[in-house]
């Protein structure tokens, strides 16, 4: 019996399914609990941050009510499942917030968010173009200072080495098309802001590259149509399995994917 579709395609599932198609099947199609992860958590904690900093009247996006606002962002996120989960000991948590601390300082040396003019902040948008049903969430989207859409995403975790900025780049050049097909403006600048370097990664979307994106993206739907018509999502060791919350089951490390499937179904029950 063939599995159902996702409802939509997005960055992280893009990424979840090139790198592991088991996993994305488990995660996306039987929609499996997962593990918290600390550098997800922390990074949704300086996300927020930044958030509460962009919607202050630009001449109060200081450093000092930065740290005013990821304080507030953290007392907002105490409570939260993603960070209770973690079971940190006390040194672990001084250390998380430590480091979302130092996250937020790297982002002032990357830009002042005083000169900012965010049009929205988490935005959340999607669109249906034929069979693919595409949706993402950007960080910001701006005018930038020569009239021209900017969409900004950070990223929490290390930079990528040269070879990959591209492949990284990916998942703005997916904001940079939604813009485009739900705005009828193409953006004229995508920027990973990566605050642990800190370092900025920018690229101009062209016809070549929006293209570029359509095929890659229509490929991979074609995939994963595939994969659950033929229910045949093959799993993908690599140094990410150390991190995978469905190891129990998933044939690499001797379990069983029926397992998931009960699992799955008792869920949805």
């Amino acid at each position: 019996m063939p599995l159902p579709l996702p409802a939509t395609l997005s960055p992280s599932k893009v990424s979840s399914f090139k790198d592991c198609a088991l996993a994305f099947r488990f995660s996306a199609i039987d929609r499996l609990p997962e593990a918290p992860s600390a550098p997800a958590t922390k990074g949704t904690l300086v996300h927020d941050a930044l958030r509460r900093l962009l919607w202050r009247p630009a001449p109060e996006r200081t450093l000092a009510n930065a740290m005013l606002d990821l304080a507030d962002a953290q007392r907002a996120l105490e409570a939260d499942p993603d960070y209770t989960g973690l079971e940190l000991s006390p040194d672990d948590a001084a250390r998380f917030y430590a480091d979302a601390d130092q996250l937020v300082r790297n982002y002032f040396e990357l830009e002042d968010p005083r000169t900012v003019n965010p049009m929205g902040l988490e935005l959340d948008l999607s669109v249906t173009v034929g069979s693919l049903h595409l949706r993402g969430i950007i960080d910001r989207l701006e005018r930038g200072a020569d009239g021209g859409l900017v969409v900004t995403d950070y990223k929490s975790g290390g930079a990528p080495r040269v070879a990959f900025e591209q492949q990284r780049l990916g998942g703005v050049h997916f904001y940079a098309f939604l813009c485009e097909q739900l705005l009828g403006e193409r953006p004229a600048r995508i920027q990973l802001l990566y605050l642990s370097e800190p370092l900025a990664i920018i690229a101009t979307p062209s016809d070549q590259s929006i293209r570029g994106f359509q095929q890659k993206a229509s490929a991979i739907w074609t995939a994963i149509e595939r994969a659950c018509e033929r229910e045949d999502f093959r799993p993908h060791p690599s140094k990410l399995c150390d991190w995978c919350s469905f190891q129990a089951y998933c044939p690499a490390f001797g379990g069983n994917p029926d397992l998931a499937k009960e699992l799955a179904a008792t869920t949805a029950a």
